[in-house]
Protein backbone atom coordinates (compact mmCIF):
# COMPACT_ATOMS: atom_id res chain seq x y z
CA UNK A 1 0.00 0.00 0.00
CA UNK A 2 1.33 3.54 -0.52
CA UNK A 3 2.03 5.86 1.98
CA UNK A 4 2.25 9.50 2.42
CA UNK A 5 5.27 10.59 1.03
CA UNK A 6 4.76 8.24 -2.03
CA UNK A 7 4.48 9.41 -5.64
CA UNK A 8 1.46 7.20 -6.07
CA UNK A 9 -0.26 8.63 -3.31
CA UNK A 10 0.48 12.49 -4.46
CA UNK A 11 -0.93 11.26 -7.94
CA UNK A 12 -4.08 9.29 -6.57
CA UNK A 13 -5.28 12.61 -4.21
CA UNK A 14 -4.08 14.74 -7.22
CA UNK A 15 -6.48 12.80 -9.66
CA UNK A 16 -8.96 12.29 -7.57
CA UNK A 17 -9.65 15.82 -5.91
CA UNK A 18 -9.37 17.12 -9.31
CA UNK A 19 -12.99 14.87 -10.47
CA UNK A 20 -14.57 15.80 -7.88
CA UNK A 21 -14.14 19.65 -8.56
CA UNK A 22 -15.50 18.83 -12.01
CA UNK A 23 -17.82 16.07 -10.95
CA UNK A 24 -19.60 18.00 -8.26
CA UNK A 25 -19.23 21.46 -10.83
CA UNK A 26 -21.10 19.75 -13.07
CA UNK A 27 -23.60 18.19 -10.60
CA UNK A 28 -24.35 21.88 -9.38
CA UNK A 29 -23.56 24.67 -12.25
CA UNK A 30 -27.50 24.72 -13.09
CA UNK A 31 -28.97 26.08 -9.90
CA UNK A 32 -27.70 29.41 -10.46
CA UNK A 33 -29.11 29.39 -13.94
CA UNK A 34 -32.96 28.45 -13.05
CA UNK A 35 -34.38 31.74 -12.89
CA UNK A 36 -32.72 32.39 -16.31
CA UNK A 37 -33.75 29.08 -17.82
CA UNK A 38 -37.25 30.10 -16.49
CA UNK A 39 -37.64 33.08 -18.43
CA UNK A 40 -35.93 31.31 -21.98
CA UNK A 41 -38.41 28.24 -21.83
CA UNK A 42 -41.33 30.19 -20.55
CA UNK A 43 -40.99 27.66 -17.24
CA UNK A 44 -42.79 28.04 -13.66
CA UNK A 45 -40.16 28.23 -10.87
CA UNK A 46 -40.87 24.45 -10.23
CA UNK A 47 -40.83 23.41 -14.06
CA UNK A 48 -37.59 25.26 -14.37
CA UNK A 49 -36.07 23.62 -11.00
CA UNK A 50 -36.55 19.75 -12.74
CA UNK A 51 -33.17 20.59 -14.70
CA UNK A 52 -31.19 20.64 -11.77
CA UNK A 53 -33.45 17.92 -9.60
CA UNK A 54 -33.47 15.23 -12.59
CA UNK A 55 -29.33 15.40 -12.11
CA UNK A 56 -29.26 14.93 -8.60
CA UNK A 57 -32.11 11.85 -8.36
CA UNK A 58 -30.38 10.08 -10.96
CA UNK A 59 -26.57 10.45 -9.27
CA UNK A 60 -28.71 8.84 -5.99
CA UNK A 61 -30.15 6.28 -7.43
CA UNK A 62 -27.00 5.42 -9.37
CA UNK A 63 -25.13 4.93 -6.21
CA UNK A 64 -27.04 1.88 -5.64
CA UNK A 65 -25.62 0.53 -9.32
CA UNK A 66 -22.02 1.64 -9.04
CA UNK A 67 -21.58 0.84 -4.73
CA UNK A 68 -22.69 -2.88 -5.79
CA UNK A 69 -20.56 -4.05 -9.35
CA UNK A 70 -17.71 -2.32 -8.08
CA UNK A 71 -16.79 -4.92 -6.07
CA UNK A 72 -17.28 -7.59 -9.19
CA UNK A 73 -15.79 -4.92 -12.04
CA UNK A 74 -12.96 -3.11 -10.02
CA UNK A 75 -12.90 0.56 -8.79
CA UNK A 76 -10.86 1.74 -10.99
CA UNK A 77 -12.27 0.37 -14.39
CA UNK A 78 -15.78 1.24 -13.04
CA UNK A 79 -14.57 5.01 -12.45
CA UNK A 80 -13.06 5.25 -15.42
CA UNK A 81 -16.63 4.09 -17.68
CA UNK A 82 -18.64 7.03 -15.25
CA UNK A 83 -15.95 9.26 -16.21
CA UNK A 84 -16.03 8.80 -19.90
CA UNK A 85 -19.48 8.79 -19.43
CA UNK A 86 -19.72 12.68 -17.79
CA UNK A 87 -17.50 13.87 -20.42
CA UNK A 88 -19.81 12.04 -23.15
CA UNK A 89 -23.39 13.63 -21.40
CA UNK A 90 -21.25 17.12 -20.55
CA UNK A 91 -21.02 17.91 -24.16
CA UNK A 92 -24.15 16.41 -25.12
CA UNK A 93 -25.57 19.61 -22.86
CA UNK A 94 -23.98 21.95 -24.81
CA UNK A 95 -26.05 21.64 -27.81
CA UNK A 96 -29.56 20.92 -26.59
CA UNK A 97 -32.01 23.11 -27.72
CA UNK A 98 -35.58 22.12 -26.32
CA UNK A 99 -36.11 21.99 -22.15
CA UNK A 100 -36.95 17.81 -22.79
CA UNK A 101 -33.78 17.67 -24.45
CA UNK A 102 -31.99 19.42 -21.69
CA UNK A 103 -33.97 16.89 -18.74
CA UNK A 104 -32.82 13.75 -20.59
CA UNK A 105 -29.54 15.27 -20.91
CA UNK A 106 -29.15 15.71 -17.01
CA UNK A 107 -31.01 12.79 -16.39
CA UNK A 108 -27.99 10.97 -18.25
CA UNK A 109 -25.15 13.16 -16.79
CA UNK A 110 -26.43 12.41 -13.26
CA UNK A 111 -26.24 8.63 -13.63
CA UNK A 112 -22.27 9.06 -14.86
CA UNK A 113 -21.83 11.57 -12.18
CA UNK A 114 -22.72 9.18 -9.82
CA UNK A 115 -19.87 7.00 -10.31
CA UNK A 116 -16.94 9.08 -8.38
CA UNK A 117 -18.79 9.32 -5.07
CA UNK A 118 -19.62 5.77 -5.27
CA UNK A 119 -15.91 4.40 -5.54
CA UNK A 120 -13.25 6.98 -5.14
CA UNK A 121 -13.05 5.75 -0.94
CA UNK A 122 -13.06 2.25 -1.68
CA UNK A 123 -10.09 2.74 -4.10
CA UNK A 124 -8.44 4.75 -1.60
CA UNK A 125 -9.03 2.54 0.87
CA UNK A 126 -7.73 -0.04 -0.85
CA UNK A 127 -4.50 1.36 -2.02
CA UNK A 128 -3.77 4.01 0.83
CA UNK A 129 -1.75 3.21 3.78
CA UNK A 130 -4.29 4.45 6.82
CA UNK A 131 -2.88 7.96 7.79
CA UNK A 132 -2.80 8.88 4.31
CA UNK A 133 -5.99 7.46 4.00
CA UNK A 134 -7.50 10.25 6.46
CA UNK A 135 -5.57 13.05 4.72
CA UNK A 136 -6.98 12.05 1.51
CA UNK A 137 -10.41 11.84 1.99
CA UNK A 138 -10.16 15.44 3.69
CA UNK A 139 -8.60 16.15 0.30
CA UNK A 140 -11.20 14.57 -1.76
CA UNK A 141 -13.97 16.25 0.38
CA UNK A 142 -12.87 20.12 0.44
CA UNK A 143 -12.24 19.38 -3.58
CA UNK A 144 -15.80 18.02 -3.76
CA UNK A 145 -16.66 21.10 -1.53
CA UNK A 146 -15.02 23.77 -4.06
CA UNK A 147 -16.32 22.09 -6.65
CA UNK A 148 -19.98 22.40 -6.24
CA UNK A 149 -18.87 26.28 -4.72
CA UNK A 150 -17.02 26.57 -8.32
CA UNK A 151 -19.33 25.24 -11.03
CA UNK A 152 -22.46 27.62 -9.05
CA UNK A 153 -20.35 30.75 -9.60
CA UNK A 154 -18.86 30.36 -13.24
CA UNK A 155 -21.78 29.21 -14.68
CA UNK A 156 -23.58 32.49 -13.39
CA UNK A 157 -21.05 34.35 -14.60
CA UNK A 158 -21.17 32.14 -17.82
CA UNK A 159 -24.96 33.48 -18.40
CA UNK A 160 -23.73 36.65 -18.11
CA UNK A 161 -21.27 36.84 -19.93
CA UNK A 162 -22.70 35.33 -22.97
CA UNK A 163 -25.29 32.12 -22.87
CA UNK A 164 -26.20 29.51 -19.84
CA UNK A 165 -24.68 26.85 -22.17
CA UNK A 166 -21.22 28.21 -22.07
CA UNK A 167 -20.56 26.93 -18.52
CA UNK A 168 -20.72 23.01 -19.87
CA UNK A 169 -18.02 23.80 -22.59
CA UNK A 170 -15.93 24.83 -20.15
CA UNK A 171 -16.35 21.86 -17.99
CA UNK A 172 -16.29 20.04 -21.33
CA UNK A 173 -13.22 20.84 -21.64
CA UNK A 174 -11.84 20.29 -17.95
CA UNK A 175 -13.81 16.52 -18.42
CA UNK A 176 -11.35 15.97 -21.25
CA UNK A 177 -8.54 17.18 -19.16
CA UNK A 178 -9.54 14.75 -16.44
CA UNK A 179 -9.98 11.68 -18.66
CA UNK A 180 -6.41 12.41 -19.88
CA UNK A 181 -5.05 12.65 -16.14
CA UNK A 182 -6.95 9.68 -14.86
CA UNK A 183 -5.40 7.04 -17.58
CA UNK A 184 -1.95 8.79 -17.47
CA UNK A 185 -1.78 9.22 -13.55
CA UNK A 186 -4.39 7.12 -11.16
CA UNK A 187 -2.48 4.02 -10.32
CA UNK A 188 -3.75 0.44 -11.56
CA UNK A 189 -5.34 -0.91 -8.48
CA UNK A 190 -2.90 -3.39 -6.85
CA UNK A 191 -5.02 -4.55 -3.59
CA UNK A 192 -8.41 -4.83 -5.45
CA UNK A 193 -9.84 -8.48 -4.28
CA UNK A 194 -12.55 -9.12 -6.72
CA UNK A 195 -15.46 -10.50 -5.66
CA UNK A 196 -18.54 -12.33 -7.27
CA UNK A 197 -21.84 -9.98 -7.69
CA UNK A 198 -24.74 -10.87 -6.53
CA UNK A 199 -27.72 -8.62 -6.80
CA UNK A 200 -29.87 -10.88 -4.38
CA UNK A 201 -27.13 -9.83 -1.97
CA UNK A 202 -26.87 -6.24 -2.17
CA UNK A 203 -30.80 -6.45 -1.94
CA UNK A 204 -30.62 -8.23 1.31
CA UNK A 205 -27.89 -6.14 2.54
CA UNK A 206 -30.49 -2.69 1.47
CA UNK A 207 -33.59 -4.32 3.05
CA UNK A 208 -31.56 -5.20 6.45
CA UNK A 209 -30.82 -1.48 7.05
CA UNK A 210 -33.90 -0.02 6.20
CA UNK A 211 -35.40 -2.95 8.95
CA UNK A 212 -33.20 -1.08 11.45
CA UNK A 213 -35.22 1.62 13.26
CA UNK A 214 -31.89 3.73 14.43
CA UNK A 215 -30.47 3.52 10.43
CA UNK A 216 -34.14 4.53 8.42
CA UNK A 217 -34.25 7.20 10.97
CA UNK A 218 -31.09 8.74 9.91
CA UNK A 219 -31.30 8.17 6.49
CA UNK A 220 -34.99 10.16 6.93
CA UNK A 221 -32.68 12.67 8.48
CA UNK A 222 -30.28 13.17 5.88
CA UNK A 223 -32.92 13.64 3.24
CA UNK A 224 -35.48 15.44 5.25
CA UNK A 225 -32.38 18.08 5.60
CA UNK A 226 -31.35 18.50 2.26
CA UNK A 227 -34.77 18.25 0.80
CA UNK A 228 -35.19 22.01 2.54
CA UNK A 229 -31.85 23.23 2.59
CA UNK A 230 -30.80 23.10 -0.70
CA UNK A 231 -34.03 23.59 -2.65
CA UNK A 232 -33.93 27.34 -0.37
CA UNK A 233 -31.21 28.18 -2.87
CA UNK A 234 -33.35 27.15 -5.92
CA UNK A 235 -36.51 29.17 -4.57
CA UNK A 236 -34.10 32.53 -3.03
CA UNK A 237 -32.71 32.71 -6.71
CA UNK A 238 -35.96 33.92 -7.60
CA UNK A 239 -36.51 36.68 -5.24
CA UNK A 240 -33.20 37.96 -6.12
CA UNK A 241 -33.50 38.09 -9.62
CA UNK A 242 -36.94 39.52 -9.72
CA UNK A 243 -37.15 43.54 -7.95
CA UNK A 244 -36.15 44.97 -5.38
CA UNK A 245 -32.58 43.12 -6.23
CA UNK A 246 -33.16 42.34 -9.72
CA UNK A 247 -29.26 40.71 -9.43
CA UNK A 248 -27.87 39.20 -12.57
CA UNK A 249 -27.28 35.67 -12.70
CA UNK A 250 -23.39 35.93 -11.80
CA UNK A 251 -24.46 37.58 -8.63
CA UNK A 252 -26.86 34.99 -7.86
CA UNK A 253 -24.14 32.42 -8.28
CA UNK A 254 -22.06 34.17 -5.62
CA UNK A 255 -24.46 33.93 -3.17
CA UNK A 256 -23.32 29.55 -3.03
CA UNK A 257 -20.18 31.00 -1.21
CA UNK A 258 -22.37 31.23 1.69
CA UNK A 259 -21.08 27.36 1.58
CA UNK A 260 -18.36 27.89 3.50
CA UNK A 261 -19.32 27.83 6.66
CA UNK A 262 -20.00 24.45 6.19
CA UNK A 263 -16.68 23.64 6.63
CA UNK A 264 -16.28 24.68 10.14
CA UNK A 265 -19.53 22.84 10.69
CA UNK A 266 -18.05 19.95 9.24
CA UNK A 267 -14.41 20.45 10.98
CA UNK A 268 -16.25 21.13 14.66
CA UNK A 269 -18.32 18.52 14.49
CA UNK A 270 -16.00 16.19 16.21
CA UNK A 271 -15.93 18.32 19.31
CA UNK A 272 -19.50 18.51 19.74
CA UNK A 273 -19.76 14.56 19.49
CA UNK A 274 -17.66 14.82 22.61
CA UNK A 275 -19.89 18.07 24.22
CA UNK A 276 -23.16 15.84 24.01
CA UNK A 277 -24.76 12.82 22.32
CA UNK A 278 -24.84 12.94 18.64
CA UNK A 279 -28.62 13.22 18.37
CA UNK A 280 -28.30 16.24 20.50
CA UNK A 281 -25.85 17.56 18.59
CA UNK A 282 -27.53 16.65 15.17
CA UNK A 283 -30.51 18.74 16.85
CA UNK A 284 -28.59 21.50 17.23
CA UNK A 285 -27.46 21.93 13.68
CA UNK A 286 -31.67 21.71 12.76
CA UNK A 287 -31.92 24.34 15.21
CA UNK A 288 -29.18 26.67 13.92
CA UNK A 289 -30.61 26.32 9.88
CA UNK A 290 -34.57 27.16 11.76
CA UNK A 291 -32.78 30.08 12.84
CA UNK A 292 -30.36 31.06 9.46
CA UNK A 293 -34.06 30.80 7.31
CA UNK A 294 -35.48 33.20 9.86
CA UNK A 295 -32.38 35.75 9.16
CA UNK A 296 -33.09 35.89 5.66
CA UNK A 297 -36.90 37.05 6.52
CA UNK A 298 -35.47 40.59 7.84
CA UNK A 299 -35.58 43.40 5.37
CA UNK A 300 -32.00 43.60 2.98
CA UNK A 301 -30.16 41.62 0.53
CA UNK A 302 -27.23 41.45 3.36
CA UNK A 303 -29.72 39.26 5.86
CA UNK A 304 -30.07 36.90 3.04
CA UNK A 305 -26.72 36.25 3.09
CA UNK A 306 -26.42 35.70 6.95
CA UNK A 307 -29.05 33.79 6.87
CA UNK A 308 -27.72 31.44 4.34
CA UNK A 309 -24.03 31.55 5.79
CA UNK A 310 -26.17 30.30 9.51
CA UNK A 311 -27.75 27.59 8.02
CA UNK A 312 -24.93 25.94 5.67
CA UNK A 313 -23.10 25.87 9.15
CA UNK A 314 -26.28 24.13 10.59
CA UNK A 315 -26.62 22.04 7.96
CA UNK A 316 -23.03 20.57 7.55
CA UNK A 317 -23.16 20.02 11.35
CA UNK A 318 -25.85 17.65 11.21
CA UNK A 319 -24.85 16.06 7.99
CA UNK A 320 -21.20 15.22 9.28
CA UNK A 321 -22.80 13.76 12.53
CA UNK A 322 -25.40 11.85 10.67
CA UNK A 323 -23.26 10.08 8.37
CA UNK A 324 -20.93 9.10 11.07
CA UNK A 325 -23.70 7.64 12.95
CA UNK A 326 -24.72 5.40 10.37
CA UNK A 327 -21.46 3.90 9.65
CA UNK A 328 -21.34 3.43 13.77
CA UNK A 329 -24.71 1.98 14.06
CA UNK A 330 -24.18 -0.35 10.88
CA UNK A 331 -23.19 -3.58 12.11
CA UNK A 332 -22.44 -5.17 8.92
CA UNK A 333 -22.28 -3.74 5.04
CA UNK A 334 -20.81 -0.21 5.77
CA UNK A 335 -20.52 0.51 2.88
CA UNK A 336 -24.27 -0.44 1.38
CA UNK A 337 -25.71 1.54 4.68
CA UNK A 338 -23.11 4.85 3.39
CA UNK A 339 -24.25 4.64 0.52
CA UNK A 340 -28.29 3.83 1.30
CA UNK A 341 -27.96 7.33 3.08
CA UNK A 342 -26.41 9.11 0.43
CA UNK A 343 -28.95 7.89 -1.74
CA UNK A 344 -31.93 9.41 0.44
CA UNK A 345 -29.84 12.26 1.06
CA UNK A 346 -29.68 13.14 -2.92
CA UNK A 347 -33.63 11.81 -3.39
CA UNK A 348 -34.10 14.42 -0.60
CA UNK A 349 -32.66 17.17 -2.78
CA UNK A 350 -34.46 16.36 -5.72
CA UNK A 351 -37.75 16.08 -4.55
CA UNK A 352 -37.92 19.19 -1.72
CA UNK A 353 -38.53 21.84 -4.62
CA UNK A 354 -42.06 20.02 -5.23
CA UNK A 355 -42.94 20.76 -1.58
CA UNK A 356 -41.34 24.14 -0.66
CA UNK A 357 -43.26 25.17 -4.76
CA UNK A 358 -46.78 24.52 -2.66
CA UNK A 359 -45.51 27.72 -0.39
CA UNK A 360 -43.74 29.91 -2.72
CA UNK A 361 -46.96 29.77 -4.75
CA UNK A 362 -48.71 31.04 -1.41
CA UNK A 363 -46.84 33.24 0.08
CA UNK A 364 -43.48 33.42 -1.67
CA UNK A 365 -40.41 33.87 -0.01
CA UNK A 366 -42.08 34.47 3.83
CA UNK A 367 -44.37 30.40 2.24
CA UNK A 368 -40.56 28.87 1.73
CA UNK A 369 -39.61 30.16 5.12
CA UNK A 370 -42.87 29.09 7.06
CA UNK A 371 -42.54 25.59 5.16
CA UNK A 372 -38.50 24.94 5.82
CA UNK A 373 -39.69 25.67 9.64
CA UNK A 374 -42.13 22.77 9.09
CA UNK A 375 -39.88 20.65 7.60
CA UNK A 376 -37.09 21.37 10.10
CA UNK A 377 -39.95 20.41 13.21
CA UNK A 378 -40.35 17.42 11.32
CA UNK A 379 -35.91 16.30 11.84
CA UNK A 380 -36.11 17.65 15.32
CA UNK A 381 -38.36 15.39 16.25
CA UNK A 382 -36.71 12.38 14.56
CA UNK A 383 -33.87 13.83 16.25
CA UNK A 384 -36.09 13.07 19.30
CA UNK A 385 -36.55 9.76 18.14
CA UNK A 386 -33.02 8.72 17.97
CA UNK A 387 -31.98 9.83 21.18
CA UNK A 388 -33.07 5.91 22.77
CA UNK A 389 -30.05 4.16 20.67
CA UNK A 390 -27.35 4.32 22.43
CA UNK A 391 -23.90 3.65 20.65
CA UNK A 392 -23.64 -0.14 19.69
CA UNK A 393 -20.34 -2.39 21.07
CA UNK A 394 -17.89 -2.56 18.32
CA UNK A 395 -17.89 -6.29 16.90
CA UNK A 396 -15.09 -7.13 14.45
CA UNK A 397 -16.19 -10.28 13.67
CA UNK A 398 -20.31 -8.74 12.14
CA UNK A 399 -18.29 -6.62 9.72
CA UNK A 400 -19.04 -8.62 6.56
CA UNK A 401 -17.90 -5.56 3.87
CA UNK A 402 -14.18 -4.36 4.94
CA UNK A 403 -14.48 -0.91 2.38
CA UNK A 404 -14.55 2.39 4.01
CA UNK A 405 -17.68 4.42 4.51
CA UNK A 406 -18.86 6.69 2.17
CA UNK A 407 -17.48 10.18 3.20
CA UNK A 408 -20.02 13.04 3.75
CA UNK A 409 -21.04 14.54 0.35
CA UNK A 410 -19.72 17.78 0.31
CA UNK A 411 -22.31 19.87 -1.99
Amino acid sequence: MYGKGSRQYRQITGVLSFAAVVVFANLHALQPLLPELSRLFVLTPLQASWSYAIGTLTLGLSLLFYSAVSDAIGRRALLGFSLIGMTCSTLLLTQVESFSALLWGRALQGFFLGGLPAIAVAYMGEELEKPALFTAVGLYISASSLGGISGRVLAGFSAELGHWQWVFWLWSLLSLGLLWAFWRYLPVSQHFIRKKFSARQALRDNWYHLQQKVLLLTFLLGGLNFFIYLNQYTYIAFVLAEPPYSLSSGWIGLLFLTYLTGTLGSAISGKVARRMSIPQGMALGVIIMMAGSLFTLLPGIVWIVVGFFISAFGFFLTHSLATGWVNQHATHAKASASALYLVFYYLGASTGGLYLHLFWQWQGWLGVVLGSLLGYAVALWLCAMLRDFALPQEHASSAVNSSPPLPPAAD
